[in-house]
């Protein structure tokens, strides 16, 4: 009985002994993962565009200047990403301001690049006509 006693407690201490190693193993990868994540994170400088189109634009021009906009990814390689949408708040605080243009860039002079690119410059052409408003801001994600 003295012995079966001593197995017992011989065995539990071993447990605890292998559930403090494990928990010190599921600490370290952890933080190992936390490091190498800190480190695949890259900055990401956004770009938002916000448009009010002229009431004398037609539906075809507003898609004409929606289709030159969703074009500029494909020709422009310093867009790391792009998505665009349609305001639809229920609060009618948008003042008019009617579509979303949403870049992402890696540094300021990606950005910079983009925005003196020929491409950008004709998609002004297009756009200026028909673009009442624009507003526009720039800013490092967090």
């Amino acid at each position: 009985m003295k012995t079966m006693t001593i197995s017992v407690f011989a065995v539990l201490i071993l447990f605890g002994c292998g559930n403090k190693t494990q928990e010190s193993k599921k600490e370290e990868t952890v933080e190992k993962t936390e490091e190498v994540t800190k480190e695949v994170i890259t900055p990401q400088l956004r770009h938002v565009v916000l448009f009010k189109f002229k009431e004398t634009s037609s539906e075809e021009d507003i898609e004409g200047v929606k289709q030159a906009f969703n074009e500029l990814p494909s020709k422009i390689a310093e867009i790391k990403g792009y998505e665009w949408g349609l305001n639809n708040s229920p609060e009618n605080l948008n003042k008019g301001l009617t579509h979303c243009y949403f870049l992402t860039f890696t540094s300021e002079a990606d950005r910079d690049a983009y925005l003196i690119h020929p491409d950008h410059k004709a998609f002004g052409e297009i756009a200026v006509p028909h673009i009442a408003d624009v507003v526009v801001v720039d800013y490092w994600a967090n």
